[in-house]
Order: C-alpha cells, then sequence, then structure tokens
C-alpha cells in the first residue's frame, strides 16, 4: 500500500525563525516557509529530493535521540567548519571521542553529534 508513497520525516522545533537561521545559515541547506492549518512551517531541502518537515510546537521538547545524519565525504572538514560556525559537538560517556569530539570506532562510521538551536540531535558522519 505504501510501497511508491514518497514518505518524508519531520520534527518539531521551539521557534521556528531560529531553526531557519540554524539550517539555512549556519548549515548551508535551503530552506522554505509556508503555513497550513494557520501554523507556519518549514521545508528543509536536503541533497537527492529529500525534503524534511519542521513545525513549530508549543509544549516542545528536544528529541533525545538523532533526528538527522549527515553523511560527509570529510568529516574532520565539517567539524572544523561547524566549530568555525560555533557549532561543538556532544559528547557522550559512552563512546571514546578524540580531540575533535568525533567518535572513530572500526566497527562503524567516525560520527560526531551535535545539536540544532532548539536542543535536537544532528550528527555528521564520515561516508
Amino acid at each position: 500500500m505504501f510501497g511508491t508513497s514518497k514518505a518524508y520525516s519531520g520534527f518539531a522545533v521551539d521557534d521556528l525563525g531560529r531553526a531557519e537561521g540554524f539550517y539555512r545559515d549556519t548549515l548551508g541547506l535551503r530552506t522554505t516557509r509556508s503555513q497550513q492549518m494557520g501554523q507556519n512551517l518549514m521545508t528543509v531541502h536536503l541533497a537527492g529530493d529529500r525534503d524534511v518537515f519542521v513545525y513549530e510546537k508549543p509544549d516542545f521538547t528536544p528529541a533525545t535521540y538523532t533526528i538527522l545524519y549527515f553523511p560527509v565525504p570529510d568529516v574532520e572538514a565539517a567539524v572544523d567548519q561547524l566549530a568555525e560556525r560555533g557549532i561543538t559537538l556532544e559528547r557522550y560517556a559512552m563512546f571514546e571521542h578524540d580531540d575533535k569530539g568525533l567518535v572513530r570506532d572500526p566497527a562503524g562510521p567516525t560520527i560526531g553529534w551535535f545539536r540544532d538551536p532548539a536542543g535536537n540531535i544532528l550528527a555528521v558522519l564520515q561516508e
């Protein structure tokens, strides 16, 4: 029934304006705004025609899990660019992190986590 549906994902934020500035200006993604059902909404346009729907939620609580992964060809360069824009990587007790905050597990990708202005968790990882 849904095998041919072009499904998409969405997540909430506490301030759509701050989120738009972060995803557009800090991460360099294309965003568009719209209004539906009397609510301001934002679409974040990802590579490969994968759009993510973002909405403001009055009783918002940040996600406690990774909501969006960004595979990149050079994770160290990406982390350096994030740092230049004031973004620091999260550190989790269950992992060993290098000086940049990356986790380098031989059984998995080199990965680092960071937060958007709403506190949602995002990840950057080596392709």
